[in-house]
């Protein structure tokens, strides 16, 4: 028996946060309302971080309806069809200007209250089928449902999970004693690697790239491969791990040495950091990069970069160089810089040498795009504010020998079309988290102060 056909409308957020979601929708219908057109055309001229989807998503909606005539439009375009789906589904412009706002239950002096108007006249006209507004903006979901309409969602097929606490932390910590827990074990050592190759059974759910830890802090593992019956388990010793040491810094906990490891291994040319404030993922990864660089020479530079959702307007009017305009939003650079330094009898010319050394370079992620990045180590900072798209455009950028270090923080999310669930950074995490080439660390504990700890904890 064939799906009903469900008529969907989209909100405004819905085409900036992805300008092709209306081909998302293949076996249904999609209606997109005269004002949401309106205001991505106020949209798409802002200097904003938004304009370009903006801009994006009217050319989309122009490519598919660029050879229908005015009655097609508003009966209703096929959408268009790709390799791999079929599609049955139609969209459609509703001019909501010719809507009698005294018919209305609300008024129409806010585009919003326009749309759900839309919404409503389509819903009395379909019935008894489906009608759906789809929208990100949860105060219009409220205000739809309280005007009388029965279908209100969120966009969801860009969540590849349901709730942040899932997120993979690329850890697992066994409860007790790891060795009690394996009935059965095969080992391998190889110079100074030992692999032990134990049953699934003990962690059905795993990836590579995966660290084991348990309670007694005896063990610490990383899973390098598996399949269906057996892990094979590279062993690191928790004590090694704790060991662990990059230009003067050493791990204060177990997170810290897991993400150490990672960084300082050249066969992972992708960390992921995430964690709170203060755990310390720009000092480990400064560190890692100044060791690699400076130390062992496995990389000619340094580049530097960072999101702030202000960047695309502030940033020109600051004197000076693009390295001298990104310095205000690179200073947790510079401060993580003066702590590995605080010993030396002249900081500010330590600092000075090494950024010359190191070759570290300051760039502005506006202009990351098109650039092909070889033999260095990227820091891309605070980027829990990147759209996945975004993140793409900077992780393709990475040619040989680069390996890049991803940082962020899901609870400090500044962008009003980004939650912790459709943040690029949650996305990359779990789209790389079986990717050989790849490791993510959740730095759980904060290291900077009691002070800070009691502060993430409690307000």
């Amino acid at each position: 028996m064939a799906e009903e056909k469900i008529t969907y409308i989209l909100d405004t957020n819905i085409l900036l946060h992805e300008p092709f979601a209306f081909l998302s929708f293949k076996e249904h219908d999609v209606v997109v309302p005269m004002t949401v057109l309106e205001e991505l055309d106020s949209i798409k001229d802002r200097k904003k971080d938004v304009s370009r989807d903006a801009r994006v998503a009217i050319r989309a909606l122009e490519d598919t309806l660029q050879d229908a005539t005015p009655e097609e439009v508003l009966a209703g375009v096929k959408l268009p069809e790709n390799s791999s789906e079929q599609a049955t589904g139609h969209l459609s412009i509703f001019n909501d200007y010719t809507l009698d706002s005294t018919a209305s239950t609300l008024t129409f002096n806010e585009n919003d209250n326009r749309i759900i108007a839309c919404a409503l006249h389509i819903q009395e006209q379909k019935q008894p089928h489906k009608v759906v507004l789809v929208t990100k903006d949860i105060n219009m979901r409220l205000k739809a449902k309280g005007a009388g309409l029965a279908h209100v969602e969120d966009y969801r097929t860009d969540q590849l999970i349901d709730d942040i606490q899932f997120l993979t932390k690329g850890y697992y910590r066994f409860e007790g004693e790891f060795w009690q827990q394996v009935k059965d074990c095969e080992s391998e050592t190889e110079g100074r690697n030992t692999t032990h190759y134990v049953s699934r059974d003990i962690l059905p759910q795993t990836y590579i790239n995966e660290y084991l830890v348990d309670q007694t802090n005896e063990f610490a593992g990383k899973v390098v491969n598996y399949d269906d019956e057996k892990l094979a388990v590279l062993d690191l010793g928790y004590e090694r791990l704790m060991g662990k040491n990059a230009w003067g810094i050493h791990p204060k906990n177990i997170y810290q040495g897991m993400a150490l490891d990672a960084l300082l291994d050249p066969s992972i040319d992708l960390v992921i950091l995430t964690g709170p404030a203060g755990c310390g993922k720009t000092l480990l990864a400064l560190a890692s990069a100044l060791e690699q660089v400076v130390e062992r020479g496995l990389y000619d530079k340094v580049i530097v970069t960072r999101s702030t959702p202000e960047i695309a307007e502030s940033i020109g009017f600051l004197p000076g160089t693009e390295e001298e305009k990104m310095a205000p939003w690179l200073a947790a650079i510079t401060d993580s810089l003066e702590v590995l330094h605080k010993q030396d009898e002249n900081m500010s010319s330590s600092m000075n040498y090494i950024m010359e050394k190191a070759n570290i370079q300051f760039k502005s992620v506006n202009f990351m795009r098109g650039r092909s990045i070889q033999n260095a180590f990227v820091l891309l900072d605070e980027c829990q504010n990147l759209t996945a798209s975004q993140l793409k455009t900077i992780i393709t950028r990475c040619g040989e020998g680069t390996k890049l270090v991803v940082s962020g923080n899901l609870a400090q999310i500044d962008s009003n079309y980004l939650t912790a669930l459709t943040s690029g950074l949650t996305y990359i995490v779990e789209r790389f988290k079986d990717f050989p080439g790849s490791s993510t660390i959740n730095l759980n504990g904060v290291v900077r102060s009691n002070l800070a700890s009691f502060a993430e904890e409690n307000l």
